[in-house]
């Protein structure tokens, strides 16, 4: 089931952009977010099991390059992206990184920036931890429910 805190952000984001349509695909779950323009948005919320064929073109990749270190990264937790847009590890290119392995974070830690449509989103950690592994490299563009961060 999705985030109710994913999906007020991106409805937020939506009425800020004057988007009438956003639809997002990963690995569980497709999500449709449609309004008009005096009408409330509509959501579409589908488990992906429910429509194979719909997420069959875009699933195999990820799924592949994630399924050797499935094992090896059992106990972890993640920190997901809870937007699309472009991943950065640190405010500016001059300054240092928000986190970096070894680093210990709290739910108040601020772990990355997501940037949408020129505006910068700070993502925080939402959970304790160690950071076990940062996955997504300064600059790559991320998926909505993309694992960022893993934390033990």
């Amino acid at each position: 089931m999705i985030d109710i805190r994913k999906l007020k952000e991106l409805v937020r984001l939506m009425v800020e952009n004057e988007l009438t349509e956003i639809d997002l695909h990963d690995q569980q779950e497709t999500v449709t977010i449609k309004r008009g323009n005096d009408q409330a948005p509509v959501i579409q919320h589908q488990p992906v099991a429910a429509a194979p064929a719909a997420a069959a073109p875009a699933a195999p990749a990820p799924a592949a390059a994630e399924a050797p270190g499935a094992a090896a990264d059992a106990g972890l937790k993640s920190i997901e992206s809870p937007m699309v847009g472009t991943f950065y590890t640190k405010p500016d290119p001059d300054s240092k990184a928000f986190v970096s392995v070894g680093d210990n974070v709290g739910p108040d830690t601020v772990v990355c920036l997501v940037e949408a449509m020129k505006v910068f989103n700070e993502i925080k950690a939402e959970q304790s931890g160690v950071v076990e592994k940062i996955l997504v490299k300064d600059g790559d563009a991320v998926e909505f429910g993309q694992p960022l961060i893993q934390l033990k």
